[in-house]
């Protein structure tokens, strides 16, 4: 079992950010999977609290991960889809950027100008050429293009720009930890390592021996004698229109399984390395997803039930992501805790700053709020909700839609019919019972502020396209 030193840091802390790329808010044991096996994942609990109403600012990759970098919603920077999708349908989505602009300070590069080393270990997918992570902020970039995936697969060789292939057969998890490992071990302090796995996005893979493991569980448990998928509606984007969308309602599919296994593997082999190199005790370590799990297309990997949906929808499935926050000095005080307060991905850049004994940036506005009073064991943060943008069409289903948060309240606005739903979350997590109708008032209160918010970001609108 690793555990800290109960002193407060006397030193600027390390920073390790770990990014999962589309792993489920259920993906973990921790939060609830019966199937998939994360002991050293689940031992960032110790020590460190655990979200359970944590959100990624978009249902699809690249707006989250341009939200960890600026602190800014996505509707604000104009960065609402992933970069390189071009899905249509009844409305035609507006234009999304390409890349995060050169103009924004980003997190890593406030870091730098502080004396931190950067270090950008695995998925970029925020621009090529001139936005590449060494232009925004990071000392380092290994593995990061504009790649959104592994075009040629997980194992090598890879060819991914910029980066050496490994030998035939090399995992790419394994490999990218390899490096950061080494990075951990010669690197300055302090230092910010923000390694963003590829991994868990599909197409899922994995080294034989994990599959093999978990094809001998499926058939232990009984999985395979359950009903796995169920065929809904056919798809709203032209691309797919003569598809169905294909739910998984049991997590049993072994080559994810092992994937996430493996996952877990080198996230216990990093915290080794911070454990033998003395610098466990004050690197601060935050674990969490870019977006909800794949669930309802191209291969349905995983099952986010009771939340609904996944991936590509605005529904609790596609946007609440697990986060686990480890501070020494401060979450180790009172062991393991839990908090069920809304936090989103802008606020990493607020709190990382915060944690690290920095001031606010003015000229960097940021839409996220500080989380250290929570991790300070607070029970609330000055927030008057949390705001979602994706005027798009989901390769997995979904519609163009907007969502806001508010009071223990969400509610999704849908573009193609302007229909409303409206859930009141901690009693109703599976997003079952539509309050449209039951509640007026609450429905005009979110209504009013979801308006406000795309007003002030500035967010673009779908248009009728035929």
């Amino acid at each position: 079992m690793l555990t800290y030193n109960h002193s407060i840091m006397q030193k600027r802390p390390n920073i390790l950010f770990l990014l999962i790329d589309d792993l489920g808010w259920r993906d973990l044991a921790c939060y609830g999977s019966e199937f998939y096996e994360t002991p050293f994942i689940d031992s960032l609990q110790e020590g460190g609290v655990t979200f359970t109403s944590a959100y990624a600012a978009s249902p699809v990759c690249s707006p989250t991960r341009a939200s960890i970098m600026t602190g800014k919603y996505p509707a604000r920077l104009g960065i609402t889809n992933y970069i390189g999708g071009r899905e249509r349908g009844k409305l035609l989505p507006p234009a999304n950027l390409e890349y995060l602009p050169l103009t924004e300070k980003t997190l890593p590069r406030a870091l730098q100008e502080a004396g931190y080393k950067t270090y950008h270990v695995g998925k970029w997918h925020l621009g090529g050429g001139p936005y590449l992570p060494q232009y925004q902020g990071f000392n380092r970039n290994l593995a990061g293009c504009e790649w959104g995936a592994p075009r040629h697969g997980y194992f090598s060789p890879y060819r991914i720009p910029g980066f050496e292939d490994g030998p035939e057969g090399e995992f790419l998890t394994d490999r990218l930890t390899d490096e950061a490992i080494k990075l951990i071990k010669e690197s300055p302090e302090p230092f910010f390592m923000y390694l963003s796995h590829y991994a868990v996005h599909a197409q899922a893979a994995a080294p034989e021996r994990y599959v093999r493991k978990y094809q001998d569980k499926v058939k232990r448990l009984g999985l395979d004698r359950v009903k796995t998928f169920e065929e809904g509606e056919y798809f709203p984007c032209d691309h797919k229109k003569h598809l169905r969308v294909v739910r998984r309602l049991v997590q049993s599919d072994p080559v994810y399984a092992g994937m996430i296994e493996n996952l877990d593997e080198n996230i216990g082999r990093l915290l080794q390395t911070l454990k033998e190199t003395g610098k466990l005790n004050h690197t601060i370590i935050i674990f969490t997803s870019d977006n909800g799990g794949l669930s309802t297309a191209e291969g349905s990997h995983t099952c986010n039930l009771p939340l609904s949906e996944g991936k590509g929808w605005m529904d609790e499935g596609g946007i609440r992501v697990n986060l686990i926050i480890r501070w020494p000095g401060v979450t180790d005080r009172k062991g393991r805790q839990v908090c069920s307060v809304p936090v989103v991905s802008t606020d990493f850049y607020p709190t990382i700053l915060e944690m690290a004994g920095l001031p606010l940036l003015p000229q960097q506005h940021m839409d996220g709020v500080s989380l250290a009073p929570l991790l300070q064991g607070k029970e609330k943060i000055d927030r008057e909700n949390i705001f979602f943008h994706f005027p798009h069409y989901g390769n997995q289903g979904g519609q163009p839609t907007s969502s806001l948060i508010a009071d223990g309240y969400k509610l999704i606005e849908y573009y193609e019919d302007n229909r409303l739903k409206l859930f009141h979350l901690q009693e109703d997590i599976g997003e079952k019972n539509n309050l449209v109708e039951k509640e007026p008032t609450r429905l005009k209160q979110l209504k009013a502020m979801l308006t406000e918010m795309k007003r002030a970001t500035a967010a673009k609108l779908p248009v009728a396209d035929r």
